[in-house]
């Protein structure tokens, strides 16, 4: 099974090469269905209440999980949500330790040139 790389946000532009996924409900489909090597994650979504961290509690739950996971979201207190809840699963041994985590936030409206290097890197 090919593995591919999925950028959940609803409102960047996906990376060249990343699957989008707009809700949680969609990221949750790939996970289920999919080998994911890197997942993007943002927290701030449309829909308040279903948003990165709930996600990622789903992910924790569910045993779902990537090679490599980033957390991109500009909302410093949600993101730092979401990392916390990933590397406590890896300190629990649910989340592999072998799982690359990653915090690192990307801006709302434009891509600085090299800020997409991470994201390069895994093609």
């Amino acid at each position: 099974m090919n593995k591919i790389s999925v950028f959940l946000d609803d409102y960047r532009i996906e990376p060249e090469g990343y699957v989008l996924a707009e809700t949680i409900d969609e990221c949750l489909e790939l996970l289920r269905n999919f080998n994911i090597e890197h997942l993007s994650l943002d927290h701030d979504l449309l829909n308040k209440n279903r948003n990165g961290l709930m996600l990622v509690q789903m992910m924790v739950d569910e045993k779902l999980f990537a090679n490599r996971i980033t957390i991109h979201s500009a909302n410093s207190v949600g993101g730092k949500a979401m990392f916390r809840c990933l590397k406590q699963a890896q300190t629990d041994s649910i989340l592999s330790h072998s799982t690359i985590i990653s915090l690192r936030p990307l801006p709302l409206h434009f891509y600085p040139p090299g800020v997409l290097q991470h994201y390069i890197d895994v093609m």
